[in-house]
């Protein structure tokens, strides 16, 4: 006698579904909160060591704040109103921009050219590629040192060379454009083979096939590097913008040490080329230890940073569409 399966009376209740193994609900658990638990460390350390001086760096600049005092009565945002209206401020940045300027721009086409040429097959390409690396682990001290005897007055190297030409001595100290090209020297020199490193590693992922179906289509290689190249380096190329505005804008070891002598963190007699940075430094500690003006500073420097970044990431995003919309009309 074969006993059937008894069906569910109709208009019943389904039966509540199976509660899976423990196992699997482990497993579960894992995939989906693992991610968080191996990135919390890093924003840990970035709440501490970030976000509250940030907040706490804005809570000062609201008081004003004598280093050499007890007291430090709250005065609202005076510290910015006076900021606004202080001459010295704005004269530092634009040294800031102008020295980011002619530093950034070509410090990143040279590094894309460096790293083009050391993405071919050379011989020893491994020493080459160690070797534009060098800059960066010398010294800044070493660096600055260096720098300013080439961009000497009297017995500098560079006027020198200049005098060869025809062209009077510069004073690279004095002039105010001038210290701008001397400390971008000095920087491109430094951090222009560190940025030639990251692209290099950006280019090794390119397929390619995508290059041998270019020369078989007949591309040369310059065309080669600005249609393949250029255009799939794109997140690269926004990420060392971004790094290198910081950086620049951010800018206070290579002017401090390149004007050392009486009072250097004014950049100089008439202030030629200091940066906000060091204006914040002066204001913040010696010689006025004024560190709710001295905060007020590092506050717009953050604005100004974040300005002038999504400014550069908004004109790299228009300028490579506007390269697409180009080869897609041909």
């Amino acid at each position: 006698m074969t006993v059937g399966l008894q069906r569910p009376p109709v208009g019943a209740p389904a039966p509540p579904p199976a509660r899976p193994p423990k196992g699997v609900r482990l497993s579960r658990l894992d995939q989906r909160w693992s991610p968080y638990l191996y990135i919390a460390p890093f924003f840990l350390l970035f709440g501490v060591f970030g976000l509250y001086p940030l907040g706490y760096t804005f809570w000062v600049s609201l008081h004003d704040w004598d280093l050499l005092g007890s007291d430090h009565p709250f005065v609202g945002m005076e510290n910015y109103t006076r900021l606004m209206a202080d001459a010295d401020f704005w004269h530092a940045v634009v040294n800031t921009l102008g020295i980011f300027v002619i530093s950034t721009v070509p410090q990143l086409l040279a590094a894309l050219w460096l790293a083009n040429l050391l993405n071919r097959q050379l011989r020893a390409r491994t020493l080459f590629r160690m070797t534009v690396l060098v800059p960066n682990v010398t010294s800044t001290a070493a660096v600055a040192i260096v720098f300013g005897v080439l961009f000497g007055r009297e017995f500098g190297m560079v006027n020198w060379l200049l005098d060869l030409v025809g062209v009077d001595p510069v004073g690279w100290k004095s002039d105010r454009f001038a210290s701008w090209v001397a400390i971008s020297a000095m920087v491109d020199w430094r951090w222009t083979g560190y940025n030639a490193l990251i692209f290099l590693a950006a280019m090794q992922a390119i397929p390619r096939d995508l290059y041998e179906s270019a020369a078989i289509d007949g591309a040369n290689r310059v065309r080669q590097f600005w249609s393949i190249t250029v255009p799939l380096l794109k997140p690269t190329i926004i990420f060392t913008v971004i790094i290198s505005t910081i950086g620049g804008l951010q800018l206070f070891t290579e002017p401090r040490l390149f004007h050392s002598g009486t009072n250097p963190i004014r950049g100089g007699p008439m202030r030629e080329s200091q940066t906000v940075t060091m204006y914040m430094f002066e204001n913040a500690f010696a010689p006025h230890y004024n560190f709710g003006y001295g905060s007020a500073v590092a506050w717009l420097l953050f604005a100004l940073i974040a300005v002038v970044a999504a400014i550069n990431v908004l004109m790299l995003r228009r300028l490579a569409g506007g390269g697409r919309k180009k080869e897609g009309g041909r």
